[in-house]
């Protein structure tokens, strides 16, 4: 994750985010504590939720190809979300995957990737 800066007693954005980006990343964190979830999941949510809007605003320097060819979450409306019915697309289960080092990552089903992934 990118170096955190200091500013007022507060964390703040990375130097590549834009003031909006902050506000967004601030929003989402805040509505995962919310929901409960712990400040360092609420953090890592945020940022990927923040880091995909700039890669599909062409606003990253880099981006993977899940990024940019995932519908933009506010087309979606709530779709693939973790708590959303489905879940996560087996794409994203095996980027996942893959980030973790999954041995046989490539033959997995979708159900299968989603336990390897839990499970580490």
């Amino acid at each position: 994750m990118a170096a955190w800066i200091r500013r007022d007693q507060e964390e703040s954005m990375p130097e590549a985010w834009s003031r909006k980006r902050e506000r967004q990343y601030q929003h989402i964190r805040d509505g995962q504590l919310d929901q409960g979830v712990s400040q360092e999941e609420a953090e890592e949510i945020a940022a990927r939720t923040v880091n995909k809007t700039r890669a599909q605003e062409g606003e990253a320097e880099e981006a993977s190809r899940t990024s940019l060819e995932d519908e933009p979450s506010s087309q979606r409306g709530g779709r693939h979300s973790h708590s959303g019915p489905q879940g996560r697309t087996k794409e994203q289960l095996y980027e996942d995957a893959k980030r973790q080092e999954v041995d046989g990552r490539s033959s997995m089903t979708k159900d299968e990737l989603r336990d390897a992934v839990e499970d580490r």
